[in-house]
């Protein structure tokens, strides 16, 4: 007989923590966001909604993609330290749950966002958002703010057509009236 021992018992626990530990690791990290698609105008401001979860307190690094630009925007940890780069230090917003505000857009941050959460055990994950910026078209004011001046003008000329009319109007009626008059002018007066 062949008596066969495969695994023992601390082989077997090992496995399983060796198992669990890497299951732990792959998920690990984990970015919720409600929106990854966002489109603000010009000027206005973008909030970058995240929420991180992970094993001990990550590093949240932001970047910047557009066509050939890549840039990073800042990294910092929660309740740690905080590195904004020169270039967004005056606009960028950090918050400890890995969400970024942005603000006074331009044109040129319109692009493809990028966050990346690092745990302390190096494994890191990323997350995705694709923001729109719309300029803020001031020719159409313009059109506008003309539109409304040449209709008010129009209405203005309208009532002084309408009003010269009346007035028009009022001396054929009185006209007509003194040609219906008698021709003498003497009016006999009777006596009370």
């Amino acid at each position: 007989m062949w008596h066969f021992k495969l695994w023992d018992i601390q082989d077997v626990a090992v496995l399983i923590s060796i198992t669990l530990y890497m299951c732990h690791l792959a998920g690990a990290i984990s970015i919720h966001s409600p929106q990854r698609s966002l489109t603000r105008s010009v000027q206005e401001d973008v909030f970058f909604s995240v929420d991180v979860t992970c094993i001990g307190i990550p590093t949240i690094q932001w970047t910047f993609m557009s066509g050939a630009v890549s840039r990073t925007i800042g990294a910092w940890q929660p309740g740690g330290y905080t590195n904004i780069t020169v270039d967004y230090s005056s606009r960028v917003q950090p918050y400890s749950n890995g969400s970024m505000g942005l603000s006074d857009l331009r044109l040129q941050d319109a692009g493809f966002y990028v966050v990346t959460v690092t745990e302390i055990t190096g494994s890191s994950k990323d997350a995705g958002f694709v923001l729109k910026v719309n300029e803020v078209l001031y020719e159409d004011l313009q059109y506008l703010s003309v539109s409304a001046l040449a209709l008010g003008c129009l209405a203005g000329l309208l009532m002084l057509a309408i009003w010269l009319l009346d007035k028009v109007y009022r001396k054929i009626v009185a006209w007509r009236r003194r040609k219906q008059m008698p021709e003498n002018d003497a009016t006999e007066l009777q006596p009370l």
